[in-house]
């Protein structure tokens, strides 16, 4: 009846010479996040977050508008927290830099921080990143006053295949990507927390130490 979701923000621009974080949404990047707020069930309490890039932001926005919309309930609006957005990158430049040589480009360069090959100054190590970013998502979870509720988080594809890869094992790769508005689902039952995704049946997360 509570629930923590962290997603990546809906579809976007790729326009060269422009900072990656800065590219905004597309305009069926909007009209997707509309069609998902829309969807949410109407009795659910939702609370929204982003990463401070504005794509996130306009995602989490637009979701929590358009569950208002429909009669759903939220409490507040959306706003930023540092902790969604990439915290745990040092150094951008040299991460941007590894990211245009690595083998498959995105996946290859998540696949070598999973398993331990990307510099320690240019991203955190991948369990510490994880766990700070699930010590958050389970804080929020645990403040939500509300039942049914949603703490919708957004953020990035490269915090997707993170937590991907360190909880539910899975190996990035051009055939198992990271699609816009994909997410990571987090609940307590029984005392325990537990995790699922669209793909991964609900597991608790005991299991994967």
């Amino acid at each position: 009846t509570r629930m923590s979701l962290l997603m990546r923000h809906s579809a976007r621009e790729y326009a060269p010479g422009r900072h990656d974080l800065e590219n905004p949404l597309t305009e069926r990047g909007r009209a997707l996040a509309r069609s998902f707020g829309a969807r949410l069930p109407a009795d659910w309490v939702i609370r929204a977050y982003a990463s401070p890039a504005p794509r996130c932001l306009d995602t989490a926005e637009l979701i929590h508008a358009a569950h208002l919309e429909v009669g759903g309930r939220g409490s507040g609006g959306s706003r930023p927290v540092e902790g969604l957005g990439v915290f745990y990158v040092l150094d951008q430049m040299r991460m941007f830099k590894a990211l245009s040589v690595a083998a498959e480009g995105m996946h290859g360069f998540v696949a070598a921080w999973l398993a331990g090959r990307v510099s320690a100054d240019i991203v955190l190590p991948p369990a510490t990143a994880a766990a700070a970013l699930v010590d958050l998502l389970v804080a929020r979870l645990r403040d939500q006053p509300h039942e049914p509720a949603l703490d919708l988080c957004v953020s990035h594809d490269l915090t997707l295949y993170l937590l991907r890869g360190q909880l539910l094992g899975r190996t990035p790769s051009a055939q198992d990507p990271v699609r816009y508005l994909d997410g990571v689902v987090f609940f307590e039952r029984g005392g325990d927390v537990w995790a699922a995704a669209h793909d991964v049946p609900p597991f608790p997360l005991s299991s994967t130490t």
